[in-house]
């Protein structure tokens, strides 16, 4: 019986080896990211032009941000735009917003999306309405709960022509206004700092493409020979595909920080909060339910299982070798999950330090969530997003690759 006692204990001193391996380059990894990842606002303007900018603005259901939102892009410093807003059947105030900023702001123009066709997200959709009625060179997707400092559009116009891209997407400051999301977030976003990093995005011998949904700009001729938002029609992280298919296609794209000049929110409640973790998951199962269950276990010993483990070995100690290498490796494993959160609370999301203290909560809040994403991947009303049911069975999803 002792050597079975031995041969667990080892056998999972051993995951915890690797788990800790793992931490130790994820913590690596966010740190090169914060240090390398160039700034929105930090380079030498060399632009000589000011195409005309089209701002594509979905909204449906957005009366508590739109206004705000609105303010921030009315009064932006850059002459030569238009900003496109698009009312997707929204079921409160956004409409009536829309209509009277239109009448006070000619750069305003108001668009009513028609009914959204089977087979579309709605988002999706949305942005395709608002395309069609662009006039301008380039193309500029925010959300309508962004804010954005004055001098934005003009920094991204003159970062992506003195750099001759053809995609440009910022990281902004995440907002968070509830508990849940202050303490869940933190453990989400040490992901970013790897496969979705900008040095990836920024590196034209990586595959990795990706747009942050809140602000990225690219040239009308880009997004129309990738397929435009109708290429990505049914996808459930839609700027991730569309980003995805840019850099695929060979287009030169970039990544940028831009926390100190754009606003964004990631989940605005613990109901959203918990769809928006599960339409992370959806995605990859959808793709492969083998390789998504894989990589489920593998979050959840990551982010979850050396805290379970450190307070068993605490709770019931036992004289064993085997037993303090268990322990040892639990409570290294703990402190680099935390050491990971507080640098990605105070770094990344400036955050109280007091949130990332909640980290075992935090992750297993992120683990319960992605293993309702599997569960209800296949299932008629597997997301819920803006008030819409959406039924994801028979759409693959590629906006994250396995």
């Amino acid at each position: 019986m002792d050597i079975v006692f031995d041969v667990f204990n080892y056998s999972l001193s051993a995951i915890l080896i690797g788990i800790c391996g793992a931490w130790t380059y994820l913590i690596k990894s966010m740190v090169d990211s914060f240090r390398l990842t160039p700034y929105l606002d930090r380079f030498k303007n060399t632009a000589q032009a000011s195409p005309k900018v089209s701002i594509i603005l979905p909204a449906r259901n957005e009366e508590e941000f739109l206004g705000r939102c609105l303010d921030s892009l009315i009064n932006q410093d850059y002459e030569n735009y238009e900003i496109i807003v698009i009312d997707d059947s929204s079921e409160d105030s956004t409409a009536n917003i829309i209509s009277e900023y239109a009448k006070k702001n000619l750069k305003i123009i108001h668009v009513s999306a028609r009914q959204k066709p089977d087979g579309w997200m709605g988002k999706n959709w949305a942005c395709m309405e608002g395309y069609r009625k662009a006039t301008g060179e380039l193309l500029l997707f925010t959300d309508a709960d962004t804010t954005h400092q004055k001098n934005v559009v003009s920094l991204a116009v003159a970062h992506l022509l003195s750099f001759d891209l053809d995609a440009l997407s910022t990281i902004p400051k995440m907002r968070t206004f509830d508990f849940w999301t202050k303490i869940t977030l933190p453990m989400i976003s040490t992901f970013l700092h790897t496969r979705f990093s900008a040095l990836n995005v920024n590196n034209p011998s990586k595959k990795t493409g990706y747009f942050f949904g809140s602000f990225f700009i690219l040239k009308k001729t880009t997004y129309e020979q990738v397929g435009m938002h109708e290429g990505v029609k049914h996808e459930i992280i839609e700027d991730g595909a569309l980003g995805k298919k840019v850099k695929e296609s060979g287009y030169k794209m970039k990544m940028v920080r831009g926390e100190h000049l754009i606003d964004a929110v990631w989940a605005r409640d613990k109901t959203t909060l918990w769809n928006a973790l599960k339409r992370l998951m959806i995605p990859l199962y959808l793709q492969s339910g083998k390789i998504a269950i894989g990589i489920f276990f593998a979050v959840m010993f990551l982010l979850f299982v050396p805290f379970p483990i450190l307070v068993a070995s605490i709770l019931l100690p036992a004289e064993t070798l085997s037993s303090k290498i268990l322990c040892i490796t639990s409570l290294i494993g703990s402190l680099l999950i935390y050491t990971g959160a507080i640098i990605e609370a105070k770094k990344g999301l400036e955050l109280r330090f007091a949130h990332a203290l909640f980290a075992p909560l935090g992750s297993l809040v992120v683990v319960l969530g992605f293993l309702t994403g599997l569960l209800q991947a296949k299932k008629t009303s597997s997301v819920t997003w803006r008030g819409r049911s959406y039924s994801m069975k028979d759409h693959t999803q590629s906006s994250i690759s396995v």
